[in-house]
């Protein structure tokens, strides 16, 4: 880590390289939980006097807490500090077509509060609707002690300018969502596509296995089948941010296979409709047209594995084709770790092996040999932990807070 340290720091301002040291000490804390200074000084190659000028920097302005004494192994004990998730809070808010979910939560991610709404149909009330779950969540922190607000959407989503270059729903599709939700809330706003929210979350803050994997692929079923890419711990998002449409991959040529629209796409044969429907044809009950697709996976999945005939093969068939989609896109990224989230987890060891099985057999290939397939660590929460988070990002990126006490952004904090 220190060699990549100084390898970028060539040429930077001594203030911009004590920056990237505290950023690689507070990512330190997000890998690895509690540590001693001694402990960060191994990782990050750094000396102890610098990691203790760090360490006392970062307590001072409530970054990092003292958690007690190590266990002592025949020298003296060093201090355990890990971030403090007592001071700094971040809003997220995940809008869904049908529900939206606003949370408030800590530096070390974990969420204190939340509340959900039926998403109104028009985006200005539903960003009105964030923006009065924001006032409230928020209230109890002050401006002083809050980074921001974190919206994930569906769509493709331009980060950089905050706007919804196309939406899941027409009426959001051009939509400037970081600018509009600014004026309401006078605080700074990040917006992301709600799968790459949810697969850098995970990279982040999920097991130690993930945050070690070189190339993570986070595979997200529900209405559709998405996926987020995350390369050597950074998002891939694509040159037109439209990375990982993972559902438009077409691993069938029968117009049998799949949709009208796209006969055969992994979308119209792995998300949570498709499964419904394969369901209600192989028990001749078929499913009321109003009623919520993931509800009702929910229950297939149950029966499942309850030993509902119908239900096992409806299961099994699905995950087959999101495997085969899968091992196509491991062969692609030569991914290490494959996270998958999605009601369809909950008939997990029936998925798992469905999977497994349209992975080659050849014990040579490395890359399936040793890959790391998964359920999602946050089980359905990914996305809006995710949104959480992104107010959060400019702290681990650089190692300043991103906004002022009234709620401003600092110079760089976009």
């Amino acid at each position: 880590m220190l060699n990549a340290m100084k390898t970028q720091g060539r040429g930077l301002a001594p203030q911009q390289v004590r920056g990237m040291n505290r950023a690689v000490v507070l990512q330190l804390f997000r890998r690895f939980r509690q540590l001693s200074r001694a402990d960060i000084a191994r990782h990050s190659g750094m000396s102890e006097g610098t990691v203790s000028r760090i360490i006392a920097e970062l307590m001072q302005e409530r970054l990092v807490s003292e958690q007690g004494v190590e266990n002592s192994t025949g020298g003296r004990p060093g201090t355990l500090l890990r971030l403090d998730s007592s001071h700094f809070h971040a809003v997220g808010a995940e809008i869904q077509n049908w529900e939206t979910r606003v949370a408030v939560g800590t530096l070390e991610g974990r969420m204190v509060a939340s509340e959900s709404f039926r998403t109104p149909a028009s985006p200005p009330k539903a960003l009105d609707a964030v923006a009065d779950a924001f006032r409230s969540l928020s209230r109890p922190y002050g401006a002083e002690r809050l980074e921001g607000l974190g919206v994930s959407v569906r769509g493709i989503v331009n980060s950089e300018s905050g706007v919804l270059e196309v939406g899941n729903n027409p009426a959001w599709t051009g939509l400037a969502v970081r600018a509009q939700l600014e004026q309401r809330v006078g605080f700074p706003v990040y917006v992301e596509n709600n799968i790459r929210s949810a697969a850098l979350v995970e990279y982040s803050l999920g097991v130690p296995e993930a945050h070690a994997s070189h190339s993570l692929l986070y595979v997200m079923v529900n209405e559709g089948v998405g996926m987020g890419i995350v390369l050597g711990g950074q998002l891939y998002r694509g040159p037109h941010n439209a990375a990982g449409e993972f559902g438009q991959m077409v691993i069938a040529d029968s117009p049998g296979d799949g949709g009208q629209d796209r006969p055969g796409c992994l979308e119209s044969l792995a998300s949570n409709p498709a499964l419904c429907d394969r369901y209600a044809e192989l028990s001749g009950n078929p499913r009321k047209s109003s009623e919520e697709t993931a509800a009702r996976a929910r229950q297939i999945c149950y029966l499942a594995l309850q030993g509902d005939e119908a239900a096992r093969q409806a299961v099994t068939e699905v995950s087959r084709y999101l495997g085969i989609g899968i091992a196509n896109a491991v062969w692609g990224l030569d991914a290490d770790m494959v996270v998958i989230d999605g009601v369809l987890t909950e008939a997990w060891p029936l998925v798992s092996k469905a999977i497994r099985n349209q992975f080659p057999a050849d014990r040579e290939l490395q890359t399936f040999t040793h890959l790391d397939l998964r359920p999602c660590f946050f089980r359905g929460d990914a996305s809006l932990l995710g949104a959480v988070a992104l107010p959060f990002a400019h702290i681990f990126n650089t190692g300043q807070r991103g906004v002022t006490g009234n709620g401003s952004a600092r110079n760089g904090g976009k």
